[in-house]
């Protein structure tokens, strides 16, 4: 009854509109009020106790740290790098985009922050080069998607913390697959601008000393996420520990190199990352409470039972969460899956034989499609509220792109060794 009760709440909380974190604690306080086996006083502890946890630092580091790459002037230094290695190919703006956010999502850790910025700076462009501005809005929010697999994503480090996977491994795992969804991406703005007539004839030609000099600029921003990735490796130093060195690495960059980051700008940047923090911690904090109480309930062993008797082999089992993670991710948001039902899959794993670390980059891969479509795409509302696309137009225009992602995310799921080939050869 008291399982039921909290269920209820938490879908009627959905309905209501009612903050993510503020629903699951509402929910875990009806378990209480049913359950007269424990304290409310207990929920107090949950609550806190999901917070006191050292990899959850690395959160904050990462979140300070992409925040503060905003001010460095990384981003101009990034996209003249990437349009001086697009320029010969067709839809070059086009593929800039592209290339940006993969080159920005090991450094900044969040697809939010990647969309946004994107939006007030390639989709106005893109629209003086004749590409649609719906085009141009979805492309967008599509290719920041590849942020949150590439290290140091922040759902990396979230499915890490909360279903005990080595963190490293993830930021191992999650190279290949960003570069594969990059990849797609580039060949379908290929075709695109070759069909639509875009950018097909560049008139201006870069030479190597164009492409050394944008190098130059960019280096010192490309070297923080080999720096990262290198010395988690290596043992030099933990993930949490890399996110310290990502903040200082980002303020020495920002404040005594390319010196376009001042104090005013510094101190804007930690209050945002404390507004941010906040909000994911809470999150934390409220799915930590309500993970307890299902697994008091033993919710992911019955989970588990059910699948297992029908579900008989892995392929379903990948189809299935596919079609599962699709749907739900359209009316939550990601963070909240991943501290919710990452419990729930762990068991599950076990029982097919199915790599963490593999299933890992499969799971967010899937929950951040969702962002992209109603009823709470939150990256399709950020997208189309900075350029004025309207939400038919975004919708319409995005099936492409939702069935080249679902592509990738099968193509991730069959073919286990694009996520688990770079641990294993390093042995991470």
């Amino acid at each position: 009854m008291a399982i039921f009760a909290t269920l209820a709440v938490l879908i009627i909380s959905f309905l209501l509109n009612i903050p993510i974190a503020f629903g699951l604690i509402l929910s875990c306080l009806m378990y209480f009020t049913f359950n007269n086996s424990f304290s409310s006083e207990i929920l107090i502890q949950r609550l806190i106790s999901g917070m006191e946890s050292v990899p959850l630092l690395a959160i904050i580091f990462f979140i300070s740290a992409g925040i503060l790459m905003n001010y460095t002037g990384i981003t101009s230094r990034m996209l003249r790098f990437s349009t001086v290695i697009t320029n010969p190919l067709p839809g070059s703006l086009a593929q800039v985009n592209v290339i940006l956010s993969t080159l920005m999502g090991g450094i900044s850790g969040s697809n939010v922050a990647d969309a946004a910025m994107q939006s007030k700076i390639l989709v106005p462009e893109m629209e003086k080069k004749g590409y649609k501005k719906s085009f141009s809005t979805v492309l967008t929010a599509s290719t920041s998607l590849i942020t949150p697999i590439i290290p140091p994503g922040i759902g990396l480090i979230m499915y890490g913390y909360v279903g005990n996977v080595s963190i490293g491994k993830l930021f191992m795992a999650g190279i290949l697959p960003g570069i594969v969804l990059c990849i797609c991406f580039m060949i379908y703005v290929h075709f695109y601008a070759k069909k639509y007539n875009l950018e097909t004839d560049s008139s201006i030609k870069y030479s190597t000393k164009d492409f050394l000099l944008s190098f130059k600029d960019a280096a010192l921003a490309l070297l923080l996420p080999i720096i990262i990735i290198g010395g988690i490796r290596l043992g030099a130093f933990s993930a949490t520990e890399a996110g310290v060195i990502a903040v200082l690495y980002a303020i020495v960059l920002g404040m005594f190199i390319y010196r376009e980051m001042k104090v005013k700008q510094l101190i804007l940047s930690l209050k945002e990352t404390i507004q941010t923090a906040a909000a994911v911690l809470l999150i934390i904090a409220a799915g930590s409470a309500f993970g307890w109480v299902l697994t008091l309930e033993r919710v992911p062993q019955k989970a588990t039972e059910l699948m297992v008797s029908f579900v008989s082999n892995e392929v379903l089992f990948f189809l299935i969460t596919l079609i599962f993670l699709l749907i739900v991710g359209m009316f939550l948001e990601g963070n909240v899956l991943i501290i919710i039902l990452t419990p729930l899959f762990m068991p599950m794993l076990i029982e097919y034989g199915i790599d963490p670390v593999h299933f890992g980059i499969f799971f967010i891969m899937c929950i951040s499609i969702g962002t992209l479509t109603p009823p709470l795409g939150t990256i399709m509302f950020t997208t189309c509220g900075i350029t004025g696309t309207r939400f038919e137009e975004f919708i319409k225009e995005s099936w492409p792109f939702l069935l080249l992602l679902i592509f990738a995310a099968l193509l991730i799921a069959f073919f286990p060794s694009i996520s688990l080939f770079l641990p294993n050869l390093l042995g991470a």
